[in-house]
């Protein structure tokens, strides 16, 4: 029996549509509006970026851990942290969802940074930060075959595959 959308518990999990590595980029989504994710820091171990683009408007924001301004983002001008997370976005997401997502209009070939109408937008880093702190929590519990209360939303592999 499939369950329609508005009577499961469980989301729909979608695969990556090729393999990411996750030291550059350990954290993307397409969420509350916009591409964000936690993009390490070439320089430092101890740093991460809290880096977003928001859907339709484009807002630019990139910022440390620790709400610190990124010195790379120059108004209209996507810093590293921003383009490695689009392309990890890309990675995961695939080009066409993530284009939809943020409303670009990119021609084939070039790259999605190519269709942003970017400007500064300051955005919640916390917010970011702590989900990233609370998927990363999820990794340190110990083995199990017992169901974790906080993670009833989330889909078994075993009733993802039934469902198909």
């Amino acid at each position: 029996m499939v369950l329609s959308v508005e009577t499961r518990s469980t989301a729909v999990v979608i695969p990556p549509v090729e393999p990411r590595k996750l030291a550059k980029v350990p954290f993307v989504e397409l969420a509350d509006g916009r591409l964000q994710g936690v993009v390490s820091s070439g320089s430092d171990i101890e740093r991460v970026y809290v880096s977003s683009i928001g859907a339709g408007n484009h807002g630019l924001s990139c910022s440390t851990n620790n709400n610190r301004p990124c010195g790379g983002l120059r108004g209209a001008h996507p810093c590293k942290h921003l383009q490695a997370l689009l392309d990890e976005a890309e990675v995961q997401y695939g080009r066409e969802r993530v284009a939809r997502y943020l409303r670009l209009d990119v021609e084939d070939g070039r790259p999605l940074a190519a269709g942003l109408k970017a400007h500064h937008e300051p955005a919640p880093a916390a917010t970011v930060f702590s989900g990233f702190l609370r998927h990363l929590a999820y990794l340190e519990l110990p083995g199990s075959g017992e169901p974790i209360p906080e993670l009833h939303w989330f889909p078994s592999v075993s009733r993802v595959e039934e469902e198909r």
